[in-house]
């Protein structure tokens, strides 16, 4: 197994193409690119639909997987608010890839028996797939796909990011091999020779203390712990100190736990999610998430400090636990990430180096990331989630 990284914030884009593709064939060192991966920003959307051409002159036979983005990441940067293509290849010996494309209509619906999801997918769970995936947010329901590939898939692996850089539906670009999608998703199925092990960083701390819901209509929560969640917060603030009174002015969250089988939650058990907005008659609390009277919520703040913190930590842990080399990663970072969050260029691909060495990384800035937490896929908010890529039989 080889893989390779390179990105370009070339205007052009045949010549950005060109460019990091050369850097892809120099890494390669020979070996044919079996899965080629591609991000490109919307500077480049008059042109998106030359990229599979352009690609095929570049790599070869390579499958081709991607999707417009606000932001790309590879070959050790983030180029964000630019012009910006991000190409990351993979030599797979031993691997068997599925293409993937589901149009919004062939989505099965909630609770549907397994061998719906089979059919969708084409690949026997005997095979251990593991999914990569990319939604466009318009047109497709991620979370319904990542539930159904859970229960239809137990063992498998799914993460990705949901497209970006585009403000209405038509605008995105989805490619899978020499076609270019406008809506729903594409994505590949991997088994074989691969593992893929995770890593989801959320970057928020929890304040206050875990309530339960008490009452609630789709997302609009109306009682936590019996009191009104205005009242909740107005309580929470008075506790706060000046510097975290300053961040919950526009870094404030609600953390929905994502296993409630436990008797503590600690940072890192919480799915975070948008406040949507706050009715001061009944002080009830909108938030960008269905949630049901019995879960446990807690608010979060986000600052660039806990969450380089959280990251490096969880960094060193694989890095301790790992038994065999990684040879690959990609990366799908929350736009609310990089330089909005940290205020200089490349964080999260920095720190990736230093713990982790020179493993070829690639990426974009995504509407949403999907990664397991616990065992359990989510699709993800203000996170950046990692997968990392090695050979099973190392």
């Amino acid at each position: 197994m080889r893989w390779a990284s390179g990105a370009s914030d070339d205007a052009e884009l045949e010549s950005a193409v060109a460019r990091a593709a050369s850097a892809l064939r120099a890494q390669l060192d020979g070996c044919p690119a079996h899965l080629a991966i591609a991000f490109v920003s919307p500077h480049h959307a008059a042109q998106f639909d030359r990229l599979p051409a352009l690609l095929g002159d570049a790599l070869g036979d390579a499958l081709l997987l991607g999707c417009s983005a606000g932001g790309v990441i590879g070959g050790g940067r983030e180029l964000e608010q630019c012009p910006g293509v991000s190409l990351t290849a993979a030599f797979l010996p031993g691997v068997d890839i599925t293409p993937l494309r589901i149009a919004p209509e062939a989505l099965p619906a909630l609770g549907a028996d397994a061998a719906a999801w089979h059919r969708l997918i084409d690949v026997a769970p005997q095979e251990r797939p593991h999914f990569i995936l990319l939604p466009d947010p318009f047109s497709f329901e991620a979370e319904r796909l990542v539930l159904g590939l859970d229960a239809a898939y137990p063992g498998a692996t799914t993460v990705g990011g949901v497209a970006s850089g585009g403000r209405q539906p038509g605008s995105h670009a989805l490619y899978l091999g020499d076609a270019v999608h406008r809506a729903g998703l594409v994505g590949v199925a991997l088994s074989g020779n691969l593992a893929v092990d995770t890593i989801v960083a959320q970057g928020c701390r929890p304040i206050g203390e875990p309530m339960f819901v008490t009452a609630a209509d789709r997302n609009v929560i109306r009682g936590l712990d019996g009191r009104p969640p205005l009242a909740v917060l107005e309580a929470l603030h008075e506790r706060l100190d000046p510097r975290d009174r300053q961040l919950a002015r526009h870094s404030l969250f609600l953390g929905i736990v994502m296993k409630e089988d436990r008797v503590e939650y600690h940072q890192g058990d919480f799915l975070i999610r948008n406040l949507v907005g706050i009715d001061p008659t009944s002080g009830a609390l909108a938030i960008g998430a269905l949630v049901e009277s019995g879960a446990v919520v807690q608010f979060h703040l986000r600052d660039a400090t806990t969450s380089a913190e959280d990251l490096t930590a969880l960094l060193r842990r694989h890095r301790g636990a790992a038994t065999t080399p990684v040879q690959g990663a990609l990366l799908f970072s929350c736009l609310g990430r990089g330089q909005f969050l940290y205020g200089h260029p490349d964080h999260d691909s920095a720190a990736f180096r230093a713990e982790l060495g020179a493993v070829p990384l690639g990426g974009f800035f995504c509407n949403g990331e999907i990664g397991p937490v616990h065992g359990t896929t989510f699709l993800h908010g203000y996170t950046s989630a990692f997968a990392l890529f090695r050979g099973r039989d190392c």
